[in-house]
């Protein structure tokens, strides 16, 4: 028979692709990962992996066989989620993007715990295009992510999506900016997010539209502190609504052509559709969204 933890490391394998980034991840040494990946074959009784320069890579066996290994384990989660359904205090690991960190996990664990059935939720600040990737890993249970008009993240087979809510994206200014429209912001400092986000891309493309290329001074994956340098007047920044919970002093909110407005989701396993506990995260997740204030309009 074939080992399930073995299994495991052949799809981590597969999805990470270094064995260095599979210890990592499971919190093994190199030696084990690569020690049980060679047991593994002598169970198969064929070759899974070949060496790649440093690397290894995976043979058209080990592809096969890891396609296999993501259904075993999906099954396996299914059989552990029924168990727990018998458990006091079922766990959920929870990954999200800074402004949900901030402003909508705080009002769902409030919500949660008004509930008489016990859950106790790990959240760890992660960006979507790592967290994601770690989802489809069991590294989470449950993800909170965005995504931008024109700009989908990708769809990943045996993840599913529930949108939480339509978050406005505006651009802020400091209250003593004379500036009415984003084409006026040529030559201003700006604050994004760091290159290869897919919210960057989405930013630049908006300045480009407008006639100039951003001045970008200012790189931080937490909106929040984009908003925090805008009404200290030392920026600009594209902000959606979620990062503008905490208030919007010091600052002015110019609509941006089109009006746009980014999906904020939540990415599950389909394995674990029938975890209560995960649904109800999940749950209480949009009501939290749908409650948050909106702020002042321009």
């Amino acid at each position: 028979m074939l080992e399930l933890r073995r299994l495991r490391l052949l799809l981590e394998l597969s999805q990470r692709g270094t064995i260095a980034a599979v210890a990592a991840a499971l919190s093994y040494s190199p030696s084990t990962v690569s020690q049980q990946l060679a047991l593994l074959e002598r169970e198969a009784g064929v070759a899974l992996t070949e060496a790649d320069g440093r690397r290894l890579r995976l043979t058209d066996a080990g592809h096969a066989l890891a396609a296999h290994a993501a259904r075993a384990l999906a099954l396996d989660e299914e059989a552990r989620v029924a168990l727990a359904s018998a458990t006091a205090t079922p766990v959920v690991r929870l990954a999200v993007m800074p402004t949900a960190a901030e402003h909508l996990v705080p009002p769902a664990l409030t919500l949660l715990a008004a509930d008489a059935r016990p859950v106790r939720v790990t959240m760890a600040e992660l960006p979507p295009e790592v967290a994601l990737d770690e989802l489809a890993a069991r590294g989470f249970d449950l993800v909170v992510a965005e995504q931008y008009p024109g700009h989908s993240r990708p769809l990943r087979e045996g993840v599913e999506r529930t949108l939480l809510g339509h978050d406005p994206i505006r651009i802020a200014v400091p209250d003593d900016d004379p500036a009415t429209s984003i084409a006026e912001l040529a030559g201003h400092a700006w604050a994004l997010e760091p290159e290869g986000a897919a919210v960057r891309a989405w930013s630049v493309q908006q300045c480009r539209a407008a006639g100039f290329e951003p001045d970008v001074r200012f790189e931080a994956t937490d909106l929040v502190a984009h908003a925090h340098l805008v009404a200290a007047g030392h920026a600009v920044a594209m902000l959606p609504d979620l990062a503008l919970v905490g208030g919007t002093e010091g600052m002015r909110l110019l609509d941006l052509p089109g009006s746009p407005v980014r999906e904020v989701f939540a990415a599950t396993r389909v394995s674990s559709r029938g975890d209560a506990a995960v649904a109800r995260v999940r749950r209480a997740l949009a009501e939290a969204f749908a409650a948050l204030p909106t702020p002042a309009r321009p």
